[in-house]
């Protein structure tokens, strides 16, 4: 039969006290095996899918636990809405301190697209984004030099193969590869 839950967080409690006052570790495992599940579904409950931040967070809060144990105090609140206090403002302190770098990375692209876990959505949202600004770049090159780019990048012939198929010399096909590199470097970067 398992031990109710109360009685999980007396003993966590007393941990507590242990980690304030003797530094114990055995007593920081217990707390963390514990919480730490905890933690991280609270985390992903925000932020579906954001795993690793759910992890940081978790190992922020643990990190914390272990520094400020000395300030819990069971009076003022309990053990769980002290940690869970902890973790509402490392989330926030995470985001903050994150959100600084911003992305133009569509992020309705990553949650509608959540089929496999394994599969990192960040990257394809990123491939998606490239592939976007690559055809609209191609679309204002002049024909000549997309229909090079077309054969050598996208189709993968090599430069002469591109000037037998195109029935133009091998030197203009050097020549517009380099000018329409540049041209979609310019439309990329802006």
């Amino acid at each position: 039969m398992n031990k109710p839950l109360t009685d999980d967080v007396s003993s966590l409690t007393n941990d507590m006290a242990a980690i304030a006052n003797q530094r114990d570790k055995q007593a920081l495992s217990r707390v963390f095996d514990f919480y730490a599940p905890k933690i991280h579904s609270f985390c992903l409950a925000s932020h579906p899918g954001a795993t690793l931040m759910a992890d940081d967070i978790t190992q922020e809060v643990m990190i914390k636990i272990w520094n400020k144990a000395h300030t819990f105090n069971p009076n003022t609140a309990s053990l769980t809405t002290w940690i869970f206090t902890i973790a509402r403002n490392a989330r926030i302190d995470y985001l903050r301190k994150n959100g600084r770098h911003q992305s133009n990375i569509d992020p309705e692209f990553i949650w509608d697209n959540i089929v496999d876990e394994d599969v990192d959505l960040f990257r394809e949202a990123q491939r998606e984004k490239d592939k976007k600004m690559i055809a609209e770049g191609l679309a204002q090159l002049p024909n000549e030099q997309r229909q090079v780019l077309v054969k050598v990048y996208l189709e993968g012939k090599t430069h002469i193969e591109a000037a037998q198929d195109l029935g133009i010399p091998l030197g203009t096909i050097k020549s517009r590869v380099r000018l329409a590199l540049n041209k979609l470097s310019i439309c990329i970067a802006r």
